[in-house]
């Protein structure tokens, strides 16, 4: 009791005022109330709190809000106008139910551990992308709800998984499966069907090259390995097929010269490259080219919303609220 979302204690790191970024990167433009659901009056708050809304959105365990009088069923009774979104660890059957939603279980069990990182090395993502994803996708739903209830009057249950979101995140890798057949694997920085895409290894240090199509291609070559222009890496299934040859060629060529020295090179002919920065200096990079990264609402400092908007633009009216 009086702890709160668990992410109030997921740190270090903690701001100047003692509180964990982590919750403070995710609560802006939100209030906050306590209740205790297991109470007649905690239960009889929040049930008025929803019904009062045009959107609630939850992620108990299946049966969890039912449990408090909660429920999809029950409250469009009296709402039928609500949008109620469910979101879960992996669907609403009595064998998912059994199954704990914690993004890295998921990043593991959905197959995404077992595309990233080195071969034989399971690797999760540096962020609980899932999360974020099933987050991403409950907006679009909720979205598409409120704009079918401007037209139908009615509003609906929206049901979103963090294992069918990982799925669908994964496009071409389990498009491969799906389509062909194909499993994928860990391929390191490589990618499964372009190459040169990845990371290569100049004098200093490592930096990015990203050859899209064979135009691209063809210019590259000619440009920096003239060597290479040549009939056998013409088109990118050969490259693909060559990988292995081809990508040592060029890690041979870049570590004659400082990355510095190949991004300005390649960049000048218009073909995608660039370093790989910290988290420091991608904030930096983001300030230098006039996007204004970091939002200040009071004390707390959070990230800004990626989304512009011409004639609505984003608000920020409250920093991320304390546990009340």
């Amino acid at each position: 009791a009086g702890v709160g979302d668990d992410t109030r204690g997921w740190g270090p790191p903690f701001d100047a005022q003692g509180r964990a970024t982590y919750f403070q990167s995710v609560n802006r433009n939100k209030s906050g109330i306590a209740l205790d659901l297991a109470s007649a009056t905690g239960a009889a708050k929040a049930r008025e709190i929803a019904l009062s809304a045009d959107v609630v959105i939850e992620n108990f365990q299946t049966g969890g809000m039912e449990k408090f009088g909660l429920g999809y069923d029950e409250l469009k009774k009296i709402n039928p106008r609500l949008i109620y979104c469910s979101i879960t660890g992996f669907g609403s059957s009595d064998a998912a139910s059994e199954l704990p939603g914690y993004d890295l279980l998921v990043q593991g069990m959905s197959g995404l551990m077992s595309i990233t990182g080195e071969p034989n090395s399971p690797t999760k993502v540096g962020v609980a992308l899932i999360d974020v994803l099933a987050g991403t996708h409950a907006t679009i739903g909720i979205l598409a709800a409120l704009r079918a209830r401007d037209v139908n009057g009615v509003g609906q249950k929206i049901e979103i998984n963090l294992l069918s979101s990982a799925l669908s995140a994964m496009v071409n890798q389990t498009g491969a499966f799906a389509g062909a057949g194909v499993t994928p694997k860990a391929m390191g920085n490589a990618h499964p069907s372009i190459v040169p895409y990845e990371i290569f290894n100049a004098s200093d240090k490592k930096f990015i090259v990203a050859v899209g199509n064979d135009t691209q291609w063809q210019r590259f070559a000619e440009a920096i390995a003239p060597e290479l222009a040549i009939a056998k890496y013409a088109k990118n299934s050969d490259r693909v097929t060559h990988r292995t040859e081809l990508v040592g060629a060029l890690n041979s060529l870049f570590a004659t010269k400082s990355a510095e020295y190949w991004v300005t090179t390649i960049r000048a002919l218009s073909i995608p490259v660039g370093p790989i920065n910290s988290i420091k200096e991608a904030v930096e990079l983001a300030q230098s080219l006039g996007l204004d990264p970091i939002v200040e609402i009071g004390d707390s400092r959070t990230i800004a919303n990626p989304i512009g908007l011409s004639e609505t633009p984003v608000s920020y009216r409250k920093a991320p609220p304390g546990l009340n």
